[in-house]
């Protein structure tokens, strides 16, 4: 496993994490037992962070957590987020008395005294802008309740703001092949602050493993099926924005980068590791043989300058214009 610190703070997280969304709940069938078994194994291969939330599974990912890391917590950090378990556009939302409700709930499910990174959940815009959150945030850091804090973002624009404030550590970004957004103005502009970055949506909900075929079918309570166009949330976080069909079309092209790195997962991580600004992607998983497949990235060989070039103007000439939503 390789390590890097998150940004300016003296938290060393492996490169290649994971996120629990899958395992909590919106990706259709979860098994307890599996997703336990798939955080162990992580732990046992390097993984050191873990990113979670409170409304994943209405909780359930943190107590899964809290059961995977017991005795584990000066060794293995968590990363949780807060604010859409309530109304995000009523600043009452993120008033004190309310954030502090949400982070004690979070400790008491993730059975910990503190927590290492606790982000502002995709809040609205105006909301950053205009709500006090990061003196309640400076407050409860003071108070040793969280260690560091960050914001997970829609948009490049959003993120740009977060960076003017000096005491956010970290930017949670969806970033893979299909959005490539961010590495024009955002992660420059972040390393020059000293944040750190973690990649979510690193495959773009699946169709980077290049598995997906266009008659595929999700579950009723998968986000793939419910949220397919940004139905319940931005349309961002399912499919990196893309409409389905296209997406598997621009997945075909792409299988090219597969070759001498095992298969499309292991190529499209490694891209997103190659990248400097990068703290650590955070695949989602729901079993060890992902775990195992994710994690074999690290090791698979980096693309060349030329194969950098093409991957950038795939694109700009063929995914760009199809992206759809604010990013």
């Amino acid at each position: 496993m390789k390590y890097r610190n998150l940004g300016s703070t003296d938290l060393s997280i492996s490169a290649l994490s994971f996120g629990t969304w899958a395992i909590g709940g919106s990706w259709g069938r979860t098994n307890d037992e599996e997703a336990i078994k798939g955080l162990q194994r992580a732990m046992e291969l390097g993984v050191n962070f873990f990113d979670t939330a409170d409304v994943y599974g209405d909780g359930h990912s943190e107590e899964l957590l809290a059961k995977a890391t017991k005795g584990k917590a000066d060794e293995i950090y968590i990363a949780t987020k807060f604010c859409r378990a309530g109304d995000i556009n009523d600043p009452e939302n993120y008033s004190e008395q309310t954030v502090r409700k949400y982070v004690e709930g979070s400790l008491k499910r993730l059975q910990r005294e503190t927590i290492d990174l606790y982000q502002i959940h995709c809040p609205p815009f105006e909301i950053l802008k205009n709500t006090n959150v990061f003196e309640v945030l400076d407050t409860l850091q003071k108070e040793g309740k969280i260690r560091y804090y960050g914001v997970s973002v829609e948009t490049v624009e959003e993120g740009l703001f977060c960076l003017e404030n000096p005491n956010v550590r970290s930017l949670q970004v969806i970033f893979n092949l299909f959005r490539q957004k961010p590495l024009e103005a955002l992660f420059p502009a972040a390393k020059e602050k000293g944040v750190g970055i973690l990649a979510r949506v690193p495959l773009a909900s699946g169709l980077l493993t290049g598995k997906f075929k266009k008659n595929a079918s999700f579950e009723k309570d998968d986000h793939r099926n419910f949220n397919r166009n940004g139905e319940q949330f931005n349309v961002g976080e399912t499919f990196a924005g893309i409409a389905f069909e296209k997406g598997v079309e621009l997945a075909e092209k792409l299988q090219w980068i597969a070759e001498n790195r095992g298969n499309m997962t292991r190529a499209a991580l490694r891209w997103i590791l190659d990248q400097e600004a990068v703290t650590s992607a955070i695949p989602g998983f729901k079993n060890v043989t992902q775990i195992e497949d994710n994690l074999a990235a690290i090791e698979v060989p980096s693309f060349s300058s030329a194969e950098l070039e093409r991957l950038a103007e795939f694109y700009q000439k063929e995914v760009h214009s199809h992206i759809r939503g604010a990013y």
